[in-house]
């Protein structure tokens, strides 16, 4: 894989790496719509074969492999390929934690748009995309995004099932706000048999969450709300609400606003539990949280990666005394859990 120089001297390496860094994702996405990491997991490990599984020039399949050995998603051994670990568990579609739809939503044009435009939106503080305010509807994306987004949310889907204490099966409410493909409310319904869960989304959206509730046997278990989290009937006396990848699309006041809207939907004790890229007081480390203001900056209104601090202060604003902070172990979100 190319590497920035570890000498003495400054080089232009870094820098034309990053110029040159979209052509990663394309060779990535390329991979993935051909189906490239399934096809050399079958045994199609060498050009000719493999293009014509794929059905593609062997010299295009050539040059695409290589690309990917360079930057580390295939070995490359006397002209043999082979997946790493990596590509292995999440790039192979037989492998049940595989990501590759992902590339259905953040690979979309949308994303690029965003950023191709991002020197208006520095100068604006704000997208300069048409529509930046998720308060309202935007179908073609929330789609994408609930179609293609659910494998991801597995490890992170688990933990927050623990912290429900969903392995004791106690008769449980939970309200899933903007559920999406509905996976971390399903995760809970399948390790806790007498949960009910109820999901808030646009209603298009809602549908795509209402088969994968069919799909994993909870259907019966598994009701909705449709419209937005702002102005519908949330329902009361709930023992969980979930805020999955909300509060980053908003400013702290709306942020404030909606929680306010979360602390009377539960009952006494109830507990809201919020999964967010949380970056450290410095706000440039963990990388993949911090950078991810820059992804709101390009993509709404107003929306940032809060800090824990922030977290605190918008959640105690809105009624609730305390906030706990939970890493997920090997991913880097973090989850908050506020007790009414």
């Amino acid at each position: 894989m190319a590497t920035v120089s570890q000498g003495t001297k400054p080089t232009p390496e870094r820098i034309f790496n990053t110029f040159s860094a979209f052509q990663q994702t394309a060779a990535l996405k390329t991979a993935i719509e051909l189906d490239v990491f399934t096809k050399i997991g079958e045994g199609a490990n060498e050009a000719g074969p493999l293009a014509k599984r794929i059905g593609a020039s062997e010299r295009g399949t050539r040059i695409l492999c290589d690309y990917l050995t360079i930057f580390g998603f295939l070995t490359k051994e006397q002209g043999s390929y082979a997946l790493t670990q990596e590509s292995a568990v999440f790039l192979d579609r037989r492998s049940p934690a595989c990501l590759a739809s992902l590339t259905g939503f953040l690979g979309s044009e949308m994303h690029q748009r965003n950023f191709d435009v991002l020197t208006q939106a520095v100068r604006k503080g704000g997208t300069a995309a048409a529509q930046g305010d998720n308060t309202k509807p935007n179908d073609e994306m929330w789609v994408a995004f609930a179609k293609s987004m659910g494998p991801l949310t597995i490890p992170s889907a688990m933990f927050i099932a623990q912290l429900t204490n969903a392995a004791e099966k106690k008769p449980c409410k939970l309200l899933d706000i903007a559920a999406g493909h509905g996976m971390y409310g399903i995760t809970i319904a399948r390790q806790n048999p007498n949960a009910q869960i109820v999901a808030l989304d646009w209603p298009v959206v809602l549908e795509v969450a209402k088969q994968n509730a069919q799909a994993a046997s909870v259907a019966d278990r598994y009701s909705t709300r449709a419209g937005s989290a702002f102005e519908a009937d949330l329902g009361q006396e709930y023992d969980y609400v979930l805020l999955t990848n909300i509060f980053h699309h908003f400013d702290p006041p709306t942020c404030e606003a909606l929680m306010r809207r979360v602390h009377a939907a539960l009952r006494p004790g109830g507990k809201a539990i919020t999964l967010e890229f949380v970056p450290n007081e410095d706000r440039v480390s963990p990388a993949t949280a911090a950078a991810f203001s820059m992804v709101m900056l390009a993509a709404t209104d107003s929306g940032d990666a809060y800090t824990f601090s922030e977290y605190q202060k918008m959640f105690s604003n809105a009624g609730f005394a305390k906030t706990m902070l939970h890493p997920i172990p090997e991913m880097p979100q973090r989850v908050l859990v506020s007790e009414k």
